[in-house]
């Protein structure tokens, strides 16, 4: 196990690590400042694709952090760099999604068509309707690939686990029998690209989330070491049966951190 003390990077997932909804988990603003004391990188990187860069930096403002758009990676991104690859000169795509997902496929030559669409495209939308969903499949049975952000069956929220872009793509390949390709978590694109941005080693660049199976297996696909935190979607009960197993468990951030800057001394 790699120790604590060589950890000289965070890639920090958001949604159940940093906060739920509008509530945060922990003093952000100490857990931050502490980890600025210990010199030590951040990149955030979220499966949720439902904001572009500058409107998480506005979330992050709001609860009293500052971030950079270079300190910004999300499944919005990676899908885009990902469907560049695929047509270079971008296009029409059949777009599910808010405005973080159009915004962003928007910047790399991207927009939302229903006639001859080159890929349907599936995020998190919170005004999904039937029309959406049967639009989709009738493109994807066609044969129009079929592209989803992330595989997040749930959203953490206060009240409690709701539905997440993963409810949705199954609701569309239980449709079409076609499986989505998935460009988000727990494939290694996100932590590369956050890796590329903080120009770190992958053995010192901890990722860290709530969710087993994208956060940590996306931790663990990109040859990171890995930390669970107990503050979102994961519970301690099943911490047991995890395999591969985390790195690390922590109780939620403040605990990591709080041990992450006793190892280096602070």
């Amino acid at each position: 196990m790699v120790g604590l003390n060589h950890i000289n990077a965070l890639i920090l997932d958001m949604d159940g690590v940093l906060w739920k909804s509008t509530e945060p988990i922990g003093d952000l603003p100490t857990i931050f400042a502490n980890i600025a004391l210990a010199d030590i990188k951040v990149c955030f990187a979220t499966n949720n694709a439902t904001r572009d860069e500058q409107q998480y930096i506005e979330k992050l403002k709001g609860f009293g952090l500052t971030a950079t758009t270079e300190q910004i990676v999300n499944s919005c991104i990676a899908t885009a760099l990902y469907l560049r690859q695929q047509y270079p000169q971008g296009g029409p795509l059949y777009i599910i999604g808010e405005s973080g997902l159009t915004n962003t496929l928007g910047r790399f030559g991207f927009f939302h068509d229903e006639q001859q669409p080159l890929a349907v495209v599936v995020g998190m939308d919170q005004k999904i309707t039937y029309a959406k969903m049967a639009k989709a499949a009738i493109l994807i049975n066609r044969g129009v690939p079929f592209i989803g952000t992330n595989p997040d069956t749930s959203f953490p929220t206060p009240e409690g686990e709701t539905i997440g872009t993963g409810a949705i793509l199954a609701a569309i390949e239980a449709a079409t029998k076609v499986a989505p390709t998935i460009c988000g978590k727990p494939y290694p694109n996100m932590m590369d690209i956050a890796i590329e941005k903080m120009k770190t080693k992958r053995e010192e660049t901890l990722v860290v989330g709530d969710r087993y199976e994208t956060d940590i297996l996306g931790g663990i696909n990109a040859n990171c070491p890995t930390a669970l935190v107990l503050s979102g979607v994961t519970p301690i009960e099943a911490v047991p049966t995890l395999s591969p197993a985390p790195t690390y468990v922590f109780q939620d951030l403040t605990d990591l951190v709080d041990q992450l800057i006793a190892s280096k001394g602070f």
